[in-house]
């Protein structure tokens, strides 16, 4: 079955997800069983939605931008996305799990969230050209003006090439967030073999850091931490040049 959404402006494309591109293979991996029950058993409420609305907040997009949705997984950050940008703005999902894709569908259609483009891809190994061009096909800018990404990079084994695609799909100057995990610190430190077995489950590698490359290739980056340090945020301009 084929979903089809309007897009700002008005004009209909097609969505992306659940297995609907055919200019990929299907991408499996732990997240299509898992999917449908994600949402229960992530530990989103007692734990990481706090890291989100700490990214957000740090990205600040504005009404009417375009945003991508770095592992956009079910689309948990929708909500939080759609209140900054408005209907007049744009959410760019991308995630490599059809599955996970279909549970954000079903998210945005029952929000009844028309300016929502989903896209199944693996960041490590996409074309940012090609990416650019399936935007533009679907409704948006071959060019976002923001991207987040939570919990995302450190499950990907070249999250340094992730984001060098990520950011070829931005705006010069453009602003990016990147929400990750790593061990807790001080007064939580007793909670680290807990911390440890939730990212081996869920296939993170909590000594990734990548929020290191905001830190490293952003201008005024903006700094948090939540639930005893496990969850870091930054958020900054890039200074790449177009």
């Amino acid at each position: 079955m084929q979903c089809r959404t309007k897009a700002p402006g008005g004009a209909v494309y097609r969505d992306r997800a659940g297995g609907l591109n055919q200019k990929e293979p299907a991408i499996r991996d732990k997240y299509t069983l898992f999917a449908p029950f994600y949402d229960l058993f992530s530990g989103e409420y007692p734990v990481y939605h706090a890291g989100r609305v700490l990214g957000i907040d740090a990205l600040a997009p504005t009404t009417g931008q375009q945003v991508l949705d770095i592992g956009c997984g079910t689309g948990l950050n929708f909500p939080l996305l759609q209140e900054r940008v408005g209907s007049s703005g744009t959410i760019v999902g991308i995630d490599r799990s059809a599955e996970m894709l279909r549970q954000a569908r079903r998210r945005a259609q029952a929000r009844g969230w028309e300016n929502v483009i989903l896209l199944q891809a693996d960041m490590v190994l996409l074309d940012p050209g090609s990416i650019a061009a399936r935007i533009e096909e679907s409704g948006g800018a071959g060019v976002s003006d923001a991207a987040l990404a939570t919990y995302s990079l450190s499950l990907m084994g070249d999250w340094e090439q992730a984001w060098t695609n990520m950011t070829r799909l931005l705006a010069t100057q453009a602003r990016v967030g990147v929400v990750d995990l790593q061990e807790p610190e001080g007064w939580a430190r007793w909670l680290t073999p807990l911390a440890r077995l939730a990212c081996a489950v869920g296939g993170s590698d909590i000594t990734a850091a990548p929020w290191q490359a905001v830190e490293e290739r952003c201008v005024d980056v903006v700094r948090a931490s939540a639930r005893g340090g496990h969850l870091q945020i930054r958020a900054g301009k890039t200074t790449r040049e177009k």
